[in-house]
């Protein structure tokens, strides 16, 4: 049983308030916390399919305080990811105690004392597999909105991507109960990738429609565990934009926020909305407002790093909140200004998707 946490809503924190900004004049808000490195899927794009895998997971009073230090320094926005976080034992008493927590800084970035700020976005990635069970319990526990990966509209192609027979239709259930529990706006992610689904973009442009969820597409990044990726098997936003044309002409809609990384669009009539996320053929990186929180417990400063900073470890070893508020700090302002996919050199990072996190 950890002991670096024993009731997170209670102890007060005493490191000193500050926005985490990195070297480039970025402010962090958003952290992405990979709760769980086990997966039920054993999709083309990520996992190689073998057994065996060793897992690495934190106890959950553990997670919370890490948070909660992260949160102390100007953190506005929580995706919990990673795997598949609803695999996760104490999910919905993680959510429960970060729905208490609020935000430290104002909107236009003016510090606020104690709890008076906003209260958290908190969110969650999942593949819909268990989601149909845990969508209202984890709406009443005080999740915010839900993100879904689906990777295919047809049930054939789902399952040829997934390597799992017969999940589509809980999927789907899963969607249509977060419809019906109000963690919306329901998005949908899909990972395009040539040769295995780039044909489902007509489809997904109808489903966004007749389901009333934001179809987000993503290129495929080399972040698999296999050796599959290469600048071939991405399919770029331009084609993306002539399949969903080719459906029913689309119209492009303002960014919501500067750190957006979705360029959205709806159709001619209205109806709908579906983004495309192109970290490979246009990349966001200067807007970018993220770190991760792997479920081992370390920092990586972009999904592309070729190493960790490992945050648990300061922590294990007894170091105070402020020592772990500095850590956080001093990590943060060393974030990469942008990753370099597809440029002479280029690594793949030193952990695979699934050990990083969504």
């Amino acid at each position: 049983m950890s002991t670096l946490l024993s009731s997170p809503a209670t102890i007060p924190l005493s490191v000193p308030k500050q926005r985490l900004t990195d070297s480039h004049g970025r402010a962090i808000t958003d952290l992405r916390v990979s709760i769980t490195d086990r997966c039920n899927y054993k999709c083309v794009y990520c996992r190689t399919g073998n057994e065996g895998a060793q897992y690495a997971e934190l106890p959950i009073a553990d997670y919370l305080r890490l948070i909660r230090i992260f949160v102390s320094l100007g953190i506005e926005k929580i995706r919990l990811t990673g795997g598949e976080p609803l695999l996760r034992k104490g999910l919905l008493d993680l959510v429960r105690e970060l729905a208490k927590l609020r935000t430290s800084f104002a909107p236009e970035g003016t510090r606020l004392e104690g709890t008076e700020g906003r209260p958290l976005d908190i969110a969650v990635t999942t593949n819909g597999h268990l989601l149909a069970e845990l969508a209202q319990p984890l709406k009443d526990a005080g999740l915010c909105r839900v993100t879904v990966s689906m990777d295919a509209v047809d049930p054939e192609t789902f399952a040829r991507i997934t390597r799992v027979p017969n999940s589509f239709e809980r999927v789907l259930a899963g969607l249509r109960a977060a419809k019906r529990a109000g963690l919306e706006p329901v998005k949908v992610n899909c990972v395009l990738l040539r040769g295995f689904n780039e044909d489902q973009i007509p489809g997904f442009a109808r489903f966004a429609r007749e389901e009333h969820v934001v179809v987000r597409f993503i290129e495929f990044m080399p972040l698999e565990e296999d050796r599959l990726w290469t600048p071939a098997t991405v399919v770029p936003i331009a084609e993306v934009i002539e399949g969903l044309s080719r459906f029913r002409p689309i119209v492009a809609l303002d960014a919501t926020h500067a750190s957006e990384t979705a360029c959205r669009y709806t159709f001619d009539d209205g109806i709908g909305e579906v983004g495309i996320i192109a970290p490979v053929s246009q990349a966001f990186c200067g807007q970018c407002s993220r770190v991760r929180l792997t479920s081992d417990g370390k920092i990586r400063t972009c999904l592309f790093s070729q190493s960790d900073h490992d945050l648990y470890g300061v922590a294990r070893r007894g170091g105070s909140d402020a020592e772990v508020a500095d850590f956080i700090v001093s990590t943060v302002v060393k974030k990469e200004a942008r990753h370099h996919i597809g440029e002479p050199g280029f690594l793949k990072p030193s952990r695979s998707m699934v050990h990083i996190g969504g």
